[in-house]
Order: C-alpha cells, then structure tokens, then sequence
C-alpha cells in the first residue's frame, strides 16, 4: 500500500479553494503511483467551521465539489482513492443535525465511510453544538494490488483515549478498544489538531499507544496553518506497529508525502528544534495565515522600544517581510532617550519603515479640554491611560487610511492582571503575543539574539547576522513610561515571580496553589487572584489572541465578568 498524507491549509468555508488543494493532492499522489491520499479532518469546510455549520447552503455546496473531485479522479486520476473529511447532515429534524464524517471518493463515486465518536467540548472546542457522536467505530476493506487492507479509521479526537498519558479524556467509547477486535491492518486518523506547547510530543506518544494495543502502523494526518487564534502546526507522522516513527512531516507548512507500508524506514529519535525555535515559527505562521485570511496585506503597530513590541516587530517581518509593516513611534515627555532610541536602532536592523508622531501637543489639548469638568488637569492613572488612548486613537487612524491590520503588542501577563489600557495599547485586530508570558517574552529573545537562532532567522528572511532585538531592549527593565520613572515594578511583583503564580491559577485552574503560598505568602496570592478577576471585563473586549498555551485567554476562556 502506498498512501499519499495531504497536509493541507484549509480556508474556513471555502469550499472552491480547499476542493482545488485536495485536487492538487491527488494529481501529485498519481505521480508517485499512491493508492489513497488522506486529507484533514473536515478538510472540505475547514476547521474549525464554528457556526458556519448553521448555514445549509454551504453544508450543501459540499456535493457539489465532492462531484467535482469524483469527476476529476474518474478523467485524470482513475488509479487512486481519497479520504475527505466532510459534515454530514442526519436524515432527521432533531439537533445537532451533523456528524464530522470521512467520505471515501473514487472514480465510481463517493461514500460515508466513518463518523467521530468523541466530540471534545473542553477549552476552545465545541463540537456537540454542531455534531452528533458517532455510536461505533469505523473499519473498511480495501482492495490493494491483490491484497484486502482492513482500514481503521478515527477521527481526531478518537485517538485521544489515554487517560493516565493525557491526564483526562473524553467520556464516551473507546474506539481503540473497539477496532482491535477487528484485526485492522492499519490506522488512519484524520485530525485538526491546535498547536499548544506540548502537544507534539504527546501526540507521538498516545499514537505509539494506539499502534501497540493495535498491533499495526497508525497513520497520524493533522491540518496546518492558522484559523482565527487557533494555528494548526501539521507535524504529521507515521508509526509502525511497534510505535516508531517511520515518517514525519514538517511543521508549519502545507506538505504531501508518500508513505509505502513496505518501507523499514525508523528514526531512533527525532530531532525537534529548539521551544523557542518552535514557536516562533508557530507565531509567526498565525500571523501570516490571519493576515492573508482576513484579506490584509500590511500591518502597522506602535513600536515603543520595549521588549514587547520589539518581539511583535519581528514576528511582522518574519511572517510578512519587512516590505509590508510599519511602524509608529509616538513619544511623550517621558519617553526616555534610549527607549527612543532603541526604537530606531531595531527598525533599521529589520529594515521596516517608520514614522514618529510626538503626542506632547496632544496632551496638552486633552489638558486644556478636560480640566474643567475634571476641576483639574489630568492626573495618576487618567493621564496615563489618556496616553495610552491617544496612541490607540492614532494607530487606529492610520491602520483605516492604509487599510492595514493594527497589531496589538501586549503579553500574557499584562492582560492577565489587568496592565493594559482598553481603547489605548488594547487596540488592534490581532494580539500576536498575547498567548506569551512576559518571562517567555524574554527568554525568546533572548533566543533570538543568540547563536542558536541563525539558522531559524535565516529561514525566516530576517537578519541573521548578530544581533537583532538587541542587548538595551533585552535587559532594561519593563516600563509603560506612562509617567516619570516609572517601572512595571512599581506595580507588579517582579515577572519571575508573578508568572509562575499566573500559569497555576490560569492553566492549571489552581486556586489553591499550596505549594507557592509557601514560598510567595498567601496575600501575595490572593492580590494576584483579584487582579486576574478584575481585569475580566477587559479581556473580553480584547482583540483575538494566537493560542499556543493549553489555556489562553479567547474562545477557550470563559470567566463571568460579573461573580464573587
């Protein structure tokens, strides 16, 4: 058998391109003489199509291009089957009126041949809004070159049925179970699987499961590229019956490989890039599919000289070219020297063009316009957020004159205790970092400045000789320069401190934290608890943010603004 694995990057809802892409798949397939090609979970609509789902007209429009490949495979490429993932609408009235379905399409036609079972409803996915679960697993016989395959076919998170690996799972069947008293040949799982920190690694592990208990190769097929917050990594794969790696396929780009089951191909151990290699790459692919999706072509963000928007700078550059993004000083009385300074000296490494717009004058007006309805000039936090505004209200301008996407550049942590500026630093139509702690923002830099990264950056077509943020942004310490000498300190406890406090409560939902009650004080945990809960309101009104945590603030979080 000689499978060809489509790794493909779907378009939400578009149902003409994803066609031609799964097109483009088999007639690269018949070159290389494959049986049958696999494609992504709902590789026809896209995942995740959210409420899409609702609209018949599209869950109908999927016919008429499943025809369109029947036909195309009939006339051009008549030797060769494939998988396409697909929602099915049930034969009745009642809700949910779908399953998330595999289609097997020949040249004599096209037929459901497989429904998921376990509908994931945790963090950012929904699926038994849409979908009903499947009430058995999926087997079919093949015949291949004179030889009947039994093909085991699961669904994403079918596969997903290791507790004491995952740490929990899906209640419902265990579909794994199930195909083993079938005696299948071989696994195929059809997958979209979201990027998080650790779960490449993991995927490898519950697939290496599935191929013991199985006693066969399992084939592991997920979606790339960037939908929304969620970026899809790829970073598909093939097990052998003893659960080695005998293909892999790259992360963050669109591939197709050709696996041949007669091929005794291992590696002893993969060779993963560096966390923070990974995800830049990860970022930068969500900022580059959002762009392109959403019908941009440049972006602008305000570049302050912070570390921040020092990193969301280049991830622009890496993901758009230098050529496409502009960016904003917009100094105040105390904006420092070298913080201006700073500014410059990294959009002349990244070659990106800038311009400065001083806000003084503004200020002023502000002053002149308030202080009798105030009693008095601004003062403390209202003149500090009316900087902030005032740099908001002036990316925003120029983001609708160029029509081009603003980036919003604050981090994790900020948005988590509530040090940001709704209508100010907030504004924008993606948060690129926002997924980030500051302590991660950091130590990518940090990485970025380091001999490790040359050959990333020269992947990437940014500067990959010396420096790039630079050793002034890199260890200066955080500050807004809202007002005079002032520091994020002043504020917050020291970043090495306060993230490790937030990753408890945020990610691993512990509100007990007993462990670092001990070592920070049990107030010390309390304020940071009544900081992230205070700060609710403004994260719902927060631009979308690139998901690569196991628990980011978007569709996944769903804190009350309103509770005790």
């Amino acid at each position: 058998m000689r499978l060809c694995l489509a790794q493909l990057n779907p378009l939400i809802g578009d149902l003409k391109g994803n066609c031609a892409k799964i097109i483009k798949a088999c007639n690269e397939a018949a070159k290389n003489k494959v049986n049958l090609v696999i494609t992504p979970e709902l590789s026809l609509l896209g995942y995740p199509p959210r409420d899409l789902l609702f609209n018949r007209h599209l869950i109908d429009s999927q016919w008429t291009f499943i025809e369109e490949i029947t036909a195309h495979i009939n006339n051009h490429t008549p030797n060769i089957a494939v998988l396409i993932g697909i929602a099915e609408p049930t034969s009745d009235q009642q809700i949910p009126r779908l399953f998330n379905s595999i289609s097997l399409v020949s040249k004599s036609g096209w037929e459901v041949i497989a429904r998921k079972q376990l509908l994931p409803t945790y963090d950012v996915f929904d699926e038994k809004r849409y979908f009903r679960p499947s009430d058995s697993s999926s087997c079919i016989g093949l015949e291949i070159e004179g030889k009947k395959w039994q093909i085991g076919l699961t669904i994403c998170e079918d596969l997903w049925v290791e507790e004491k690996l995952q740490g929990q799972r899906v209640l419902g069947p265990d579909p794994i179970a199930d195909l083993a008293k079938k005696k299948i040949d071989i696994l195929l799982n059809l997958s979209a699987s979201p990027f998080t920190y650790n779960k490449r690694l993991l995927r490898q592990e519950i697939a290496k499961k599935a191929a013991k208990r199985l006693g066969c190769p399992v084939v592991y097929l997920n979606q790339v590229g960037g939908n929304d917050e969620l970026i899809f990594d790829g970073s598909s794969f093939v097990t052998n019956r003893e659960g080695q790696t005998t293909l892999s396929l790259p992360l963050c780009e669109e591939s197709i490989a050709i696996w041949d089951q007669s091929s005794t191909k291992t590696f002893t151990s993969l060779a993963y890039p560096d966390t923070e290699e990974i995800l830049l790459q990860v970022l930068v692919l969500g900022l580059r599919d959002y762009v392109a999706k959403c019908g941009f072509k440049n972006v602008v963000l305000g570049l302050s000289g912070g570390i921040d928007s020092a990193l969301v700078a280049i991830i622009a550059c890496a993901a758009l070219g230098a050529d496409n993004v502009l960016a904003i000083l917009m100094p105040s009385p105390w904006s420092s020297e070298s913080s201006v300074k700073d500014a410059k000296d990294l959009a002349k490494r990244l070659g990106i063009q800038t311009e400065t717009i001083p806000i003084t004058p503004l200020m002023h007006s502000y002053d002149g316009s308030l202080k009798e309805v105030l009693g008095e000039v601004p003062q403390g936090l209202t003149a500090e957020n009316l900087q902030a505004r005032i740099r908001g209200t002036l990316l925003m301008a120029i983001a609708n004159k160029k029509r081009c996407l603003l980036l919003s550049t604050g981090n994790k942590s900020e948005y988590a205790v509530g040090y940001c500026t709704l209508y100010g630093d907030m504004n924008g139509g993606l948060s690129v970092i926002g997924d980030l702690y500051k302590t991660s923002v950091f130590n990518l830099c940090n990485w970025l400045d380091s001999d490790k990264a040359f050959q990333c950056k020269r992947s990437l077509m940014l500067p990959a000789n010396g420096i790039l943020v630079g050793k002034s942004i890199r260890t200066k310490p955080p500050s807004a320069e809202l007002s005079p000498n002032q520091f994020d300190s002043d504020s917050l406890p020291d970043y090495k401190i306060l993230d490790p406090i937030l990753k408890a409560i945020i990610e691993r939902q512990d509100n007990k934290t007993t462990v670092l009650n001990q070592k920070y004080g049990t107030d010390l945990i309390i304020n940071i608890q009544k900081l992230l809960k205070k700060a609710e309101f403004k994260r719902r009104q927060a631009p979308p943010v690139l998901k690569v945590s196991d628990q980011a603030f978007g569709s996944g979080w769903r804190k009350p603004i309103a509770s005790t």
